[in-house]
């Protein structure tokens, strides 16, 4: 699983004239590989939720997601587990299937939601539009293959 983190002002996506759109928070772009599980999934959010990437008073980073009253727009996104390294066109041999990788990605949501904060998602083998305003920019990866014996953040 292969998350890309950032940290937003605002951030919407649109397809087909639907749209869904936050405030300040996260935008999430997640590309699920063939191996992710749930307890992929449930480690990834519980450290996304609680990732204190926002500033406090001081000017550090020093506050989450709940503290700020932020939100999450999650969107699906397949070309993450794309592999560039070999020739010129990508490869997607380590992307999950669409049909495994959506109940891997409601699960996923699920999660994120368990914790009390607003998610909203883009929308499913669709070709999106994003927009967002990027704070800082402040932007992570954050990558969870196999996580046999973490039980902690």
């Amino acid at each position: 699983m292969r998350t890309v983190i950032q940290r937003v002002k605002s951030a919407e996506v649109r397809s087909g004239g639907q749209s869904a759109s936050i405030g300040r928070g996260f935008l999430l772009l997640v590309g699920l590989e063939k191996g992710d599980t749930t307890e992929t999934t449930a480690w990834c959010a519980n450290k996304i939720v609680g990732l204190r990437i926002f500033e406090d008073s001081n000017d550090k980073m020093n506050l989450s997601l709940a503290d700020v009253g932020g939100e999450v727009l999650a969107v699906s996104q397949f070309t993450l587990a794309g592999n560039i390294t070999r020739g010129r066109r990508p490869g997607f041999d380590a992307a999950m299937s669409p049909d495994e990788a959506r109940m891997v990605f409601d699960v996923f949501v699920s999660q994120l939601k368990s914790h009390q904060v607003v998610v909203k998602t883009g929308f499913f083998r669709e070709h999106m539009e994003v927009e967002l305003i990027n704070d800082g920019p402040v932007t992570f990866v954050l990558e969870r293959g196999d996580i046999t014996g973490i039980h902690s953040s």
